[in-house]
């Protein structure tokens, strides 16, 4: 269970701004999308989940955990999967990549490569492991991504846009993939399929979340609104 009290973001670089308005709302559903415009605050409201960004005033749990003051356990329930895959992986290829996510489970070291072996053979990508992550496709490297994530088996997944820079054949392979996690997954979107695929949809839009809901409507909501945008523009 995910809970919001109160939170709210702001920051004041020189230039004094709000990014999430004050929430409470609590998230037991297995899937939920998150849609609104660019810098709407979605990005703001999924980093708040595992502590990458702490609430100006408020309090997020995780599981009954406060991300301010037990930020190491929050992180080791909440897995995060970037919008461009290089941004996270790190190692020269897909193997090693899951072997470095294992350690933090301090397995013996014979262990790493066999747990490696069954993490990729499950998301479909074992023949691809031993491949350099630049000669990987856009597409498997998100799923790589992903695998890197769920090896430490989060018992929370969040995963920002991850169809953002993918063509449709591999988009479709993203939702696919999330559609058959186990973990309760949090994603944000600008694929109104993929928001669709979920069982409650976030609207966000300057810092508010101006829908919480079925995600017929809430894509329905976010049409009005970028129609609305456009028309004042």
């Amino acid at each position: 269970m995910l809970e919001f009290d109160g939170v709210g973001v702001r920051i004041d670089d020189g230039h004094p701004r709000v990014l999430l308005h004050p929430l409470t709302l609590s998230v037991p559903e297995r899937r939920v999308s998150v849609i609104g415009a660019n810098g709407s605050g979605k990005s703001t409201f999924l980093r708040l989940i595992n502590g990458l960004r702490e609430p100006t005033t408020g309090r997020v749990r995780v599981l009954g955990d406060d991300t301010r003051t037990a930020g190491r356990r929050v992180r080791r329930n909440v897995g995060f999967v970037f919008t461009d895959p290089l941004s996270q992986l790190v190692m020269p290829t897909g193997r090693e990549d899951v072997e470095l996510s294992l350690r933090t489970r301090r397995l013996p070291a014979r262990e790493h490569r066999a747990r490696a072996e069954e993490v990729l053979d499950r998301f479909g990508i074992a023949h691809l492991a031993d491949r350099s992550i630049y000669d990987l496709s856009g597409g498997e490297r998100q799923i790589l991504a992903f695998a890197v994530v769920a090896a430490v088996e989060p018992r929370i997944l969040v995963a920002d846009e991850p169809t953002t820079l993918l063509d449709l054949g591999n988009g479709a392979r993203i939702r696919r993939l999330i559609a058959g996690l186990d973990q309760q997954v949090l994603f944000t979107t600008h694929d109104l399929d993929l928001a669709l695929d979920a069982d409650r949809t976030l609207v966000v839009d300057d810092g508010r979340v101006v829908f919480d809901g079925d995600p017929g409507e809430a894509v329905a909501r976010y049409r009005d609104l970028a129609a609305a945008t456009c028309t004042t523009e």
